[in-house]
């Protein structure tokens, strides 16, 4: 019997090649060549002898230890660990770069999503949401 809170875990091997649009919700490992878009729900790490050109790179959590040029966002979290090499722009709640790391872009700090969908709330709750605790009179 499948545990339900286990992902699934999909590794492209180092002889992988791989070019287009890619989409996955669990786990993912590339070990090989990617070239195209990645938009994912899930995890992604690009192992050492990797090599990724993309026009973007969506996931929860991405970890580099390879070559990734192009547009990086993360819903969770980016790191780039010792002797990777990343040519483009990084969005994410929380990055980490450690030592010896080639980088060459900008890095932009988003906040987490809010908990409450936005677009479904009516607009007193939505404002009460946001209204700072003080002493000041309302």
């Amino acid at each position: 019997m499948a545990d339900k809170g286990k992902k699934n875990l999909t590794v492209f091997g180092q002889n992988t090649e791989f070019d287009g649009v890619l989409n996955f919700s669990d786990s993912l490992v590339i070990m090989g060549k990617f070239n195209g878009k990645i938009e994912s729900t899930g995890d992604l790490e690009i192992d050492s002898g990797a090599t990724c050109n993309v026009e973007s790179m969506k996931a929860a959590s991405i970890e580099i230890s390879g070559s990734v040029s192009g547009q990086i966002e993360a819903t969770e979290s980016v790191e780039l660990c010792s002797g990777s090499v990343v040519k483009g722009d990084i969005s994410a709640p929380r990055i980490r770069i450690s030592d010896n790391v080639d980088y060459e872009g900008q890095v932009q700090m988003i906040e987490k999503t809010p908990s409450m969908n936005l677009f479904s709330v009516a607009s007193d709750e939505y404002k009460s949401a946001f209204v700072l605790k003080s002493n000041l009179p309302r």
